[in-house]
């Protein structure tokens, strides 16, 4: 990797993997197992990127002592149908090639739990591709050295790629505040879940429409990380 080489942390669903049903189809299922409510198709989809359990017990006002099952059952639902459903989104493998084959790190960082989100990066066959793939802990929960939350988790990604500069890519709020919170900056997609406006009130540098925008723009953040580091290797104090 060269000095102006800028790695690329991409979160999972919304932005790399179209769940297409997968995940939505999922929790209603597991909803409707225990006689639970089914929110309308929106809710569902604000459901799609945030920590599952937050969801669950906000968005779908499950109760707390069937949390547990509910996630239980939506986990069976998706391991043996909602991975099938889901596609990659135009141009993203195309991108994600040219990006490995050119020599820019890239990682995963994601709120799946991380044996899940490994699991499905294989089933599309980009799993090799990255560095780091990065989640939560199979229960959600902080628990051997996985981090909780998406600042710990791009941290963790930081980490793995051994750098302190890097750009995020994700299509929800929380990817950009957890970027934010790592010192980077974000790119939002809007092929993503993000209802309008709230990747920019969230602080992201720019929203892309597609991939070719989004390689575009990472070429463009390089050029100037790379004008900003020949300044600092200038600078005689440095």
């Amino acid at each position: 990797m060269t000095q102006t080489t800028v790695p690329v942390i991409f979160d999972l669903d919304g932005t790399l993997v179209d769940p297409a049903g997968g995940i939505t189809d999922g929790i209603s299922s597991a909803l409707r197992a225990f006689g639970l409510p089914v929110p309308d198709q929106d809710l569902l989809h604000a459901m799609i990127g945030p920590k599952l359990s937050d969801s669950l017990l906000n968005v779908a006002k499950v109760p707390a002592d069937l949390l547990d099952d509910v996630i239980r059952v939506y986990r069976e639902h998706y391991v043996s149908t909602g991975i099938a459903q889901s596609r990659i989104y135009p141009g993203v493998r195309e991108v994600l090639e040219s990006f490995a084959t050119s020599g820019r790190p890239l990682a995963v960082a994601t709120q799946k739990p991380q044996g899940l989100a490994r699991t499905v990066l294989e089933h599309h066959g980009i799993d090799g591709l990255f560095r780091g793939i990065h989640g939560s802990a199979d229960d959600e929960s902080a628990v051997e050295g996985v981090p909780l939350g998406k600042t710990g988790i791009i941290a963790a990604a930081l980490r793995d790629l051994n750098t302190q500069h890097a750009v995020m890519v994700g299509d929800r709020a929380q990817d950009v505040s957890g970027a934010i919170a790592n010192g980077l900056d974000c790119i939002g997609v809007a092929w993503g879940f993000a209802p309008d406006g709230e990747l920019e009130e969230a602080g992201a540098v720019a929203v892309v429409d597609t991939a070719e925008a989004l390689v575009e723009l990472i070429e463009r953040m390089q050029d100037i990380h790379a004008v900003a580091m020949s300044e600092v290797t200038n600078d005689g104090n440095v």
